[in-house]
């Protein structure tokens, strides 16, 4: 058995290779992402259609390829020639927020969590594929002929690689459209959005085949943090993993019922998975920066490298008094304030750039601490905690975090969960499953330090004046 794994993300495209016998890395191509104005986060749809094909190329044909996107990232494009018409807008773009804001005075919030289970925010792709009706004229265009096609960058990926216009139901529930107790568009939820129903993909089980690649069948489609989830082995309710990447994403599985939106504690409700059988639901909530609020440190001059992000022999940044709020893009769960801005509070003149290293680090560990808090309470989330992704090779961070948590912290040997879990779930499909325990019990366990009390408290201070920042420049 030999499955290809594509696992197109935020800032690369890679391939991975399954066998019986393990797992082997094909290639990673990087994609540019564009920041044309404030809260514009794009990026190039045929760049990274180029990139797979590039990689699915150099892997020849298998048994079968399975898909993982980046989830609410989306865009516009022609039905007829292809050609995209919008950029790539990111999940982290908040180019619609002041829509949203105007659809929240309104008293829209209420039917949007109801029907979808998630909150008024840019994050998702609703107010995103509706802000491309609204402003680019060759959508609006394509839509007048009959032609427009909106979707995530999954269901253009099969299009395009395909001809299958489609998306599965773990990353349709990300998109604020799809009804989450019936798993199909809602079309109160597309009349909210402005966003018409009838140029949607169709929704799958994430198993329901997905045309082919030539001659290797697409069998099997995910959103990426559910990928991982999956691929971590979380397979029972109160299982859960966080993976850090671009940001850092926890979700734990709660079983085959909707979650009640109205006790998650800012936690949202998500389709895990649907292997044809029905909906597995989890909760999950993520931190807008991790990985990227690293990128920023390097390209701002405060570190050289991500090396720089690992060995600190001074005491925590946050004992010495300094605390640093990584909030580029906001704050997601549980705070979902996406007008919080950075702070930085307790610089003194013999700090230095390794210092801020150090307390982005733990702002970032902070800040996904609130959430297993609540993971621990919707969902009776236990330890070991399950983590991966490129923040998980600093020492520093994981133990750090270890302690921000309070849980023991189990680091994954695994570097590419994410196309692993697709890849098992296309192993189902060809009724081969993959061993549920990825990492045969071979992954380090860290055990938490206690915490001096003080250091949460100085972080929820400074969590509470980086929020609300930017809504007092909002029109």
């Amino acid at each position: 058995m030999r499955i290809l794994s594509l696992d197109q993300g935020t800032t690369s495209t890679r391939l991975l290779e399954v066998t019986e016998v393990g797992t082997r890395l094909v290639g990673q191509l990087r994609h540019a992402t564009h920041y044309p104005a404030p809260a514009y986060v794009e990026m190039d749809a045929e760049e990274i259609l180029r990139h797979c094909r590039t990689l699915l190329e150099a892997a020849g044909p298998a048994d079968a390829l399975a898909i993982a996107n980046q989830g609410e990232t989306c865009l516009a494009w022609d039905s007829q020639t292809g050609e995209v018409l919008s950029p790539l807008m990111s999940w982290q773009d908040r180019r619609s927020l002041v829509r949203l804001v105007e659809m929240a005075r309104a008293g829209v919030a209420p039917l949007v969590t109801a029907r979808s289970g998630l909150p008024l925010d840019p994050y998702f792709s609703a107010s995103k594929l509706g802000w491309a009706l609204a402003n680019l004229p060759l959508v609006a265009a394509a839509q007048g002929a009959g032609r427009l096609r909106l979707g995530t960058s999954d269901a253009f990926l099969l299009d395009r690689l395909a001809g299958q216009f489609a998306t599965d139901r773990a990353t349709a529930s990300r998109t604020g459209l799809m009804n989450l107790a019936t798993g199909q568009w809602d079309a109160r939820l597309c009349a909210a959005f402005g966003v018409p129903l009838d140029a949607l993909p169709e929704i799958r089980s994430n198993i329901a085949g997905f045309g082919a690649y030539g001659r290797t069948p697409i069998l099997a489609a995910i959103v990426d943090q559910q990928a991982a989830l999956y691929g971590h082995g979380c397979r029972l309710p109160g299982q859960g993993k966080i993976t850090f990447g671009t940001g850092a994403f926890a979700l734990a599985v709660t079983g085959s019922m909707p979650p009640d939106p109205g006790a998650l504690e800012g936690l949202l409700p998500t389709v895990a998975w649907d292997l044809g059988q029905g909906m597995v639901y989890a909760v999950d909530g993520g931190v807008q920066d991790a990985g990227s609020a690293v990128e920023w440190a390097i390209r701002a001059g405060l570190a050289d490298d991500v090396a720089a992000f690992d060995g600190f022999e001074q005491a925590s940044a946050v004992g010495r008094g300094l605390v640093f709020v990584p909030a580029f893009s906001g704050l997601g769960a549980p705070h979902w304030d996406r007008t919080a801005a950075p702070v930085l509070i307790g610089m003194t003149p013999d700090m230095t750039r390794r210092d801020l290293c150090q307390a982005l680090l733990e702002g970032i560990a902070f800040e996904t601490a609130a959430l297993v808090g609540a993971l621990q309470r919707v969902a009776g989330l236990a330890g070991p905690l399950s983590i991966d992704g490129g923040l998980t090779n600093s020492a520093a961070f994981a133990g750090f975090l270890a302690d921000a948590c309070g849980l023991p912290v189990r680091v994954s040997p695994q570097p590419e969960c994410t196309a692993l879990g697709a890849a098992a779930l296309a192993a189902v499909a060809l009724g081969r499953p993959l061993p549920s325990d990825p990492f045969g019990g071979a992954a380090p366990v860290i055990q938490p330090k206690a915490q001096a009390p003080e250091w949460s408290r100085c972080f929820a201070e400074a969590v509470a004046r980086s929020r609300g920042w930017r809504s007092a420049q909002m029109p």
